[in-house]
């Protein structure tokens, strides 16, 4: 008989969104081995960054900690913007080429977020292509996706539903190629949300996802619920402010307020680019016209 996972509910809420919830159950796990120690502590730091603390990271993980807390490091330095950018994937670039890197999952799964955070989908694939772990996995289903490959983001679902069906990222997963294929699909996607949800808590991210897919259907004041549960949940998330403002939009209603809040909380945000790109054309069309 195998031995019970001891890290699958930590996992599990931290692919949810649920950040605090894992800093509370990580402290209540002892007498790990070795191995589940280091991934105990990958999620634990990984939730500090997720809710904004990186220079406890960057002072907790050392130049002798494990590789694979070095990486999750080198996410805080760069999702903190506390080093240069260039350096960051200049460190990525080192570790993905390096062979002793090439069996290390969590070093692998950061370049994966890196990259898919700069656009870089291709880089991504690379990275996360050998599929050391769902969480690569999904990465290369994202990446697909974003590039509008739907049909080899199937065949990466495919292989993460062969290795485990129920697995939470294996529905998340399903869920995103679901709202991507559109039409009756989102109401499965719709449903994976409904149940993800009610099997555990709900976060802002559950409820993003049920928004999405209520706003791909049309249902907008559904969507505006959600999206107000959310906010509860996390006023910062910088989607809940992207899909507030959408909402907003399509309701008629002013969105001011939220897009102030989105470019403070996240000004790189890609609703907020979006925007100023906008308005620097409008503003460079108004400028021609008066000149002509």
């Amino acid at each position: 008989m195998a031995d019970p996972d001891r890290l699958f509910g930590l996992r599990t809420h931290f692919y949810l969104g649920g950040y605090q919830v894992v800093l509370a159950e990580a402290t209540k796990l002892d007498g790990l081995s070795e191995a589940e120690s280091v991934e105990r502590d990958c999620y634990v730091y990984r939730s500090y960054i997720e809710i904004g603390s990186y220079e406890l990271v960057m002072t907790e993980v050392s130049k002798e900690s494990p590789q694979a807390l070095q990486a999750v490091k080198l996410l805080a330095q760069y999702k903190g913007n506390k080093i240069p950018k260039e350096e960051v994937l200049e460190e990525l670039a080192k570790w993905v080429a390096d062979p002793a890197c090439a069996g290390n999952a969590m070093t692998l799964t950061v370049a994966g977020i890196i990259y898919t955070s700069e656009g870089n989908y291709v880089e991504a694939l690379k990275a996360c292509h050998t599929g050391l772990s769902l969480e690569m996995m999904a990465i290369s289903v994202q990446s697909y996706l974003k590039i509008d490959r739907v049909d080899q983001a199937e065949k990466q679902l495919k292989a993460m539903s062969a290795l485990d069906d129920d697995a939470t990222l294996t529905q998340l997963a399903t869920a995103w190629v679901d709202l991507f294929l559109g039409g009756a699909k989102v109401s499965e996607a719709s449903v994976i949300y409904q149940e993800l949800g009610e099997r555990h808590n709900w976060t802002a991210q559950l409820y993003n996802g049920a928004a999405a897919c209520a706003m791909q259907l049309g249902n907008w004041e559904e969507a505006e619920q959600y999206l107000q549960d959310a906010y509860e949940k996390d006023a910062k998330n910088p989607d809940t402010l992207a899909n507030l403002v959408t909402v907003g939009l399509h309701m008629g209603k002013n969105t001011s307020r939220f897009n102030n809040q989105l470019k403070t909380a996240a000004p790189t945000h890609v609703a907020v680019k979006r925007v100023e790109a906008a308005e620097d054309m409008f503003n460079r069309a108004a400028a021609s016209f008066v000149a002509a």
